[in-house]
């Protein structure tokens, strides 16, 4: 019976450790000296937003992205970079922007585009003159399903304009 409960309690106790491995994995690195992620966390999940004259540089599911906004412009621009060895299919930007505490509006995504390793592509969003003082940005990868992070947040073809 003893060596039962042993048995038992070391496949738990395994079973908890590779529970913890997976469910903590973590695919998004931040590479921004300005403005840091809490480790794990989205940005649109985080409370980090960045101000009208802070830049985004990032990476996310392999996707690097560098974005701003240019109030000459009224836009964000940047570029999206696919950061590792393989292709990232259906890569998309989006811009989320903040009056407050208020959710503003949403810019993109822009158009899916696939990237070979090391490509990078053009990114522009117009503001249309909307008012916002905060804002975050993140590239999504792979297939959209509706289904929030990590699958994209918008059907196929998404809602929006943009892309470069």
């Amino acid at each position: 019976m003893n060596s039962h409960l042993r048995i038992l309690s070391a496949i738990a106790f395994m079973l908890i450790l590779i529970a913890g491995v997976t469910g903590c994995s973590n695919d998004e690195e931040n590479t921004s000296t300005e403005n840091p992620v809490a480790a794990g966390a989205s940005d649109e999940e985080s409370s980090v937003r960045y101000g009208l004259t802070e830049t985004y540089d990032n990476v996310r599911n392999g996707a690097r992205l560098v974005i701003s906004y240019d109030a000459a412009m009224d836009a964000f621009t940047g570029t999206v970079t696919n950061t590792t060895n393989g292709i990232l299919t259906q890569v998309r930007v989006e811009v989320h922007l903040y009056d407050g505490t208020v959710t503003v509006d949403e810019l993109g995504p822009t158009p899916n585009v696939d990237l070979q390793p090391g490509a990078s592509h053009d990114v522009t969003l117009p503001v249309e003159g909307q008012s916002f003082t905060e804002w975050v940005a993140h590239p999504e990868v792979g297939p959209s399903s509706g289904g929030g992070e990590g699958g994209g947040e918008h059907g196929a073809g998404g809602e929006g304009a943009g892309g470069g």
